[in-house]
């Protein structure tokens, strides 16, 4: 198995990734905070998944606003 001990999205899903950031900011704020439309228009965790494989500049802010959330509830990431 590959360490990755400096990457904070190490063992983390996509899908768990967007689950948290919804049960912490909901869709409304997800929306607010990045605008795209699968979290502002009938979204699901379904479709959003859907659309951030396959869209690269989404994923990478997703996973930034992720990290910066998260950050102080990880400490190495400090």
């Amino acid at each position: 198995m590959n360490q990755q001990p400096n990457n904070p999205l190490h063992g983390l899903t996509l899908e768990t990734i967007v689950t948290r950031l919804v049960e912490y900011y909901h869709w409304q704020g997800l929306a607010e905070r990045i605008p795209i439309n699968c979290f502002a228009k009938d979204p699901s965790i379904k479709s959003s998944l859907k659309f951030l494989r396959k869209t690269q500049w989404a994923r990478d802010k997703v996973e930034a606003l992720y990290i910066s959330t998260f950050a102080s509830s990880n400490p190495w990431l400090k």
